[in-house]
């Protein structure tokens, strides 16, 4: 099983009224060296700015991003590309970043290849120190920039100092 650690921007809470800006990923392996980083076209006028600040982006910066069935599809390969097995979503937020995931999957390309589970990295470290009002982010050494790929990468190391210094029991 690959486990892929993904971050998502977006410019509003749901997606499908409001969109993704976009989004990081990348393969939990040792070197944390394949990394996928996408912009997203908005799909829906509606936006909220504060929301949108976040990403650092202006909303006529995201109106120039790429088509987001070109984006998944272009996920998609390199999904394939890292995983030989079953992929396996993860992220720090994955009541919000799998619902976008999962939506923009689902409504450009008609699948999702992640199937239909994902993981929370923030509830695996609560339930390995057996307390829900723990975090792990003091385990992440890239710094938290609201990059996608830069968050992905920090909660990435957070997981394999779990692994390492944790004893989780995960194959990466």
């Amino acid at each position: 099983m690959a486990f892929i650690m993904v971050d998502v921007e977006s410019d509003g809470p749901i997606p499908g009224d409001f969109s993704m800006i976009s989004f990081g990923a990348v393969l939990v392996n040792e070197q944390l060296n394949q990394t996928f980083y996408g912009q997203l076209k908005p799909v829906s006028d509606k936006y909220i700015p504060e929301a949108l600040a976040v990403s650092g982006h202006t909303r006529e910066e995201t109106l120039t991003f790429e088509d987001p069935a070109t984006v998944m599809l272009n996920f998609k390969k390199w999904i394939a590309t890292v995983s030989k097995d079953r992929p396996i979503f993860i992220s720090d937020n994955n009541g919000f970043d799998w619902m976008f995931i999962c939506w923009y999957f689902h409504h450009f390309l008609g699948e999702n290849p992640f199937g239909f589970s994902s993981q929370n990295l923030g509830s695996l470290y609560k339930g390995m120190m057996k307390d829900t009002f723990t975090t792990f982010k003091h385990l992440r050494k890239t710094k938290h920039t609201h990059h996608p790929v830069d968050d992905a990468k920090g909660n990435a190391e957070a997981l394999l100092t779990m692994k390492r210094e944790l004893g989780l029991k995960v194959k990466l």
